[in-house]
This record gives structure tokens, sequence and C-alpha cells, in this order.
């Protein structure tokens, strides 16, 4: 059981670190003049699910999902 809980928190530390880095590589929310006049939303804005931008979020999520569940896992003592 120690060498499971060896490999799931050297996982855990490699995925705070994509974490990380993946949030520091996304731009900005802010739309800034452009949303007063309806100039946000653009070809860009509506296809921004298949931009790179799209897929950073994505797996944003996704690696946050899986940060909460080995945070749970790691603290269940079970190990």
């Amino acid at each position: 059981m120690g060498v499971l809980k060896i490999v799931i928190q050297i996982i855990f530390i490699i995925l705070c670190i994509a974490l990380t880095v993946l949030v520091l590589m996304q731009e900005g929310k802010s739309a800034g003049l452009g949303a007063i006049s309806g100039a946000a939303e653009t070809y860009w804005g509506k296809n921004k699910g298949r931009s790179m931008e799209g897929k950073l979020v994505k797996l944003t999520k996704y690696l946050a999902i899986g940060f909460m569940l080995l945070t749970i896992i790691l603290n269940l003592n079970v190990f």
C-alpha cells in the first residue's frame, strides 16, 4: 500500500504543475470596450471550442476534476 500512495502522490504533483501551467497559459476573460457594442460576438467567439483557447479551457476543467478526485483519495487515510 505504501508504494501505491507514493505513485498517487507523484501523479498528484505532476497534475498540480500541469494545472498551474495551463491556467497561466490562458488569456484573460475581459472583453474590453468591444463587448459594449456587441463586437465580441465574432467568428472566433462562436467557434471558441475548436480553437487553442477552447482546448485549454476544456483540459483545465478535466485536470481540475482529476485534482479534486486525487485530493479526496489522498485524504481518505486508506493507505
